[in-house]
């Protein structure tokens, strides 16, 4: 029996509930081992004058201090870019930025030696929010823009026309590891490194780089990740760097942990994000045209900061066919820690300007948010294609919208609203339902490539080997199933190995939702060599032994051989059968190869960023969410009771560990639109550095009706006619994106007050965030 579609235990279920799962820091040190860590820049901008290093050369337990002249290779790095520097040296540009790495027998030595740097800076005045930022006129990379029609004509004739500023602050990854990495060195120079990074590649690379290294002499390898969700996609080179440079200066193996503190100040978070944005429509909420600039906030150096903008583009228009369409935007350098990837990767930020929009529509037309959304969603004839030129293909949107409002009963709640907050005088409630269209795809051409390597044993058991890297998603548990399936095994007689670049060479990240895509492509195709050969031998075998028999008339058919049940047989004569170990070992022992690498390349993407025309996306991942709100009157504390989510993630190759990301993904959605608040003071020190001044999502948070399902569709193939992995659709962002519906929902509640009191409702919609417009339409009075 195929594991396709089963809820096969996630293969570190036991290990991660037992405390037995290892990840970097549960890694036995070395007896040479050294902790390493580094001292940061007092100020987010300035010249340094003068680095005193006598004290903590002097600290006992101390061994190595390093500068950046003590780089041997490169000394600026960055993935899109090369403009952040490894260790800074003349210049600081963000409080924590790395200038001193300090490498020491024991953690308090550490900390002594860390303390005892002195590092003096002559301060310049620095840029620290994107306002800031486009009044000095400071950028990374260039404004980009997607358009069609003619926006400008259509707005000046629309009936109706509105206009505005939004505003989303960004979120920390708050993943459970912080970053990590312990180097070892080994013979002639060369390296191996365990780091928790979401591309071993990426590491690999910049590593060699930094110490003057060819590829060649470093290894990287990541057995998991306890969390990353984008934070580890890019910024896990810098830690992975500082235990390099230690291990090639002392000749000791050393390790590096951040600790929760210093990773959420050094490190990149979600952009965030200032809109303006313009909008005409007719009477009826149908949307004719629509403008918007987006800003973002990109720290110090680009890191992927430009690719995130190219995404936002991509997404600006959500689920929506506006005709007449005009996007543009443009990263900001500030004095803030590079900002860096995150689940959505742009996408997100899009979508919460013209779910926005949507909903100041129907304030302004006092028309339900519903009637609007389905009124501007993509279908029917001549609405199929997206701004940007791709065709939507197969599109799910009207028919999940439609299920999922009837199914949770949305009119009838909806219509009960108004009597509810006239009676209820303590709470405010709203209802907003909120669909998603998300790409999946890297919309960087190369990076959608992956390898695998597949090696059978004699005994039966299989272990395979890809670029991609497990965080806790499940993507080795999917390719596990996959290769199982393969070669109709049990999944416990397949075993996915550490990711390592010293079997998956020049691999892409484990992002944009296409790990399995890409990674389950490839161990299939290693698994077709595999088995074309295996199925030649077995046939020769069933033909030798009907000739043995007497018994020769069947024809020799490798097509016509079957792997299931652990067995091999002629599907004509499906009683003799041959055990899958038994045929492994007679194969070896005749020269059949039984290991294979596998390669896959997604077909039919293309997009050039100049013209901003072409097709970035394989396919769409669809869905929609509606959200409930209650919120005090006086205090603005919110509830969310009750969600309700359908989404399309066609056929799901597994539905526990399916579902598990997507009310996970929900969840930390809701964290980014209400509760997390990134808060820095007036010289850029982010003050919410830790869980007791930064509020995640906890478990009294997650609605008391949880409902989701996946929406039943038999698509044969994606938007670009091509059967996908198992038929199945990516599943790690999109949810997040559905959780804006409970943003929609806080600003419909506070438009129930007054129309227009969510005019300039932030994202996220806080407590504090929330009381503000409360006390503002009602003029101080709650009620």
């Amino acid at each position: 029996m195929s594991s396709l579609g089963q809820p096969i235990p996630h293969e570190s279920a036991t290990g991660h509930v037992t405390g037995t799962a290892p990840y970097i820091d549960d890694l036995v040190p070395r007896t040479d081992e050294l902790l390493v860590g580094f001292a940061g820049s007092p100020v987010a901008s300035g010249t340094i004058t003068r680095i005193n290093l006598a004290a903590a050369k002097e600290t006992p337990g101390v061994v190595a201090v390093l500068t950046a002249s003590d780089i041997p290779g490169k000394k600026i790095i960055g993935p899109l870019f090369q403009d952040e520097p490894v260790l800074a040296e003349r210049e600081v540009l963000y409080v924590g930025q790395p200038v001193v790495i300090i490498a020491a027998k024991t953690r308090v030595a550490l900390e002594a030696g860390i303390e005892a740097v002195s590092i003096d800076v002559a301060e310049r005045t620095p840029v620290l929010s994107i306002d800031q930022a486009l009044a000095a006129k400071r950028f990374i990379g260039p404004e980009r823009q997607i358009r069609r029609g003619d926006t400008a004509s259509a707005l000046a004739a629309s009936p109706h026309h509105l206009q505005g500023v939004f505003h989303s602050k960004g979120q920390d990854q708050f993943y459970l590891e912080s970053q990590a990495a312990i180097a070892y060195p080994a013979e002639e120079g060369q390296l191996v490194l365990h780091s928790s990074t979401q591309s071993t590649t990426e590491v690999q690379r910049r590593v060699a780089e930094a110490l003057g290294l060819g590829m060649h002499e470093v290894v990287c390898i990541c057995k998991r990740m306890g969390g990353a969700f984008g934070g580890k996609e890019s910024q896990a080179t810098l830690p992975a760097i500082f235990v390099a440079l230690v291990a090639h200066h002392t000749g000791r193996s050393a390790r590096i942990v951040y600790n929760k503190d210093i990773d959420m100040q050094s490190t990149g978070k979600r952009h965030a994000y200032r809109t303006e944005w313009e909008v005409g429509f007719d009477e009826k909420g149908q949307i004719l045209a629509y403008r918007a600039q987006f800003h973002s906030d990109g720290g110090a150096a680009a890191d992927l900061s430009t690719s995130i903008m190219q995404r936002t583009l991509l997404h600006a228009e959500n689920s929506y066919f506006i005709p007449n369409i005009d996007v543009c935007g443009q990263v900001c350098f500030t004095n803030n820690p590079p900002n860096t990837a995150f689940r959505g990767f742009g996408g997100p930020q899009a979508m919460a300007v013209i779910e926005n929009v949507m909903q100041e529509i129907a304030t302004h037309r006092r028309l339900d948010g519903l009637d609007v959304r389905r009124r501007n969603l993509y279908g029917g004839e001549g609405r199929e294609t997206t701004p940007y030129g791709q065709k939507l293909g197969t599109n799910h949107l009207p028919e999940i919208v439609s299920q999922l409002a009837e199914s949770c009963d949305y009119r009838k709640r909806y219509a009960q609203l108004e009597s509810t907050n006239a009676a209820d005088r303590l709470r405010l409630h709203g209802l907003a339902l909120v669909p998603v269209k998300f790409g999946i795809s890297f919309t960087t051409k190369f990076l959608n490539q992956a390898n695998a390597l597949v090696n059978l044993y004699t005994d039966g058991t299989v272990q395979v080997s890809t670029g991609g890297t497990e965080m806790g998603q499940g993507l080795h548990t999917k390719i596990r199933q996959l290769v199982a399936d393969a070669f109709g095994l049990a999944t416990d007689q397949v075993r996915v190995m550490p990711t390592s670049t010293e079997k998956n060479n020049n691999t892409s990240p484990t992002a944009a939702s296409a790990g399995t895509d890409l990674n389950g492509a490839a161990a299939l195709d290693a698994c077709a060599k595999i088995k074309q050969r295996l199925a030649g031998f077995a046939a020769g075998q069933f033909a030798s032994s009907r000739v043995a028999s007497t018994d020769s008339g069947l024809q020799q058919s490798s097509e016509l051989i079957v792997f299931d049940d652990g067995a091999v047989y002629d599907s004509r004569r499906p009683d003799e059968r041959i055990a899958f170990g038994q045929l492994c070992d007679a194969a070896r022992r005749e020269r059949i190869d039984l290991g294979a690498r596998g390669f896959h390349k997604t077909p039919g993407i293309d997009f050039d960023r100049e013209t901003g025309r072409g097709t970035p996306f394989e396919y769409f991942t669809q869905g929609a969410a509606v959200a409930e709100v209650n919120i005090d009157r006086f205090t603005g504390e919110l509830i969310v009771p009750r969600v309700d989510l359908l989404i399309d993630i066609g056929r799901s190759l597994n539905p526990g560990i399916d579902m598990g990301q997507i009310t996970g993904g929900f969840v930390q959605g809701m964290g980014w639109v209400t509760a997390e608040s990134l808060e820095y003071n007036d010289h850029g020190l982010l003050q919410s550095h830790s869980p007791t001044t930064y509020k995640i999502p906890s478990v009294t948070d997650v609605p008391g009706h949880f409902h989701c399902q996946m929406f039943a569709n038999d698509d044969d193939s994606n938007n670009l006619g091509v059967e996908n992995v198992g038929r199945a659709k990516a599943v790690g962002e999109p949810p997040l994106m559905h959780a804006l519906c409970v943003w929609a929902a806080v600003k419909q509640a506070l438009d129930s007050l007054t129309p227009g009191a969510s005019s300039d409702l932030r994202l996220p919609a806080t407590g504090e965030e929330i009381l503000r417009c409360i006390t503002k339409a009602t003029k101080g009075s709650p009620r």
